[in-house]
């Protein structure tokens, strides 16, 4: 059985900047030399008033981005969801499954940046991931960035799962063709 030491994870929001409402969060394990995918994956859409309740914001500009947004990304956001409270307890569970792990998210502080304000908004004193592994998708992308525009996407564009599934095979496939180049 493989141990998955990185985690994609994808965060949809209502916002871009500090402090944004999220509505939901996915996480993935994942094996970047491999690309083998771990089953077990974490999604939880969150409430969108759990997190306005606990001053994290909203962007008009996000709002009318959405509704230009394809039918099923935008019905999936207005499903029954939990508090930013409870997700965040079950996203934290779910991470103590792993140890040692590189967290991955899309931008050097969004994602994970969003998260540690959402953490912090709730009272929560600890994040469940390292600081020092935090992973950047956009930087690794950016040396060869041939490989995500010749990757085709699965899935539902902006459904957190599907954007980490999609995230983890150009980001395998952009560490294949480097660590090939350097080897040989």
């Amino acid at each position: 059985m493989t141990e998955f030491k990185h985690i994609m994870l994808d965060l949809e929001t209502m916002g871009n900047r500090s402090n944004s409402v999220i509505v939901s969060i996915a996480a993935v394990p994942f094996d970047l030399e491999s690309g083998e995918i771990s089953n077990n994956h974490f999604y939880e859409r969150v409430d969108f008033q759990s997190c306005l309740d606990v001053g994290l914001k909203v962007q008009a500009s996000t709002i009318l981005w959405w509704m230009e947004q394809n039918e099923e990304a935008r019905k999936e956001i207005c499903k029954p969801a939990e508090t930013i409270q409870l997700v965040l307890m079950k996203l934290d569970a779910f991470l103590s499954n792993y140890k040692n792990f590189e967290i991955w998210g899309n931008g050097a502080r969004f994602d994970m940046g969003l998260l540690q304000d959402a953490y912090h908004a709730c009272g929560f004193n600890k994040l469940p991931w390292k600081f020092r592994n935090e992973r950047d998708v956009r930087t690794l992308v950016s040396l060869a960035p041939h490989i995500k525009e010749q990757t085709k996407n699965v899935g539902v564009a902006h459904h957190p799962t599907h954007d980490c599934l999609n995230q983890i095979q150009y980001c395998h496939k952009t560490y294949e063709k480097i660590f090939a180049n350097n080897h040989r």
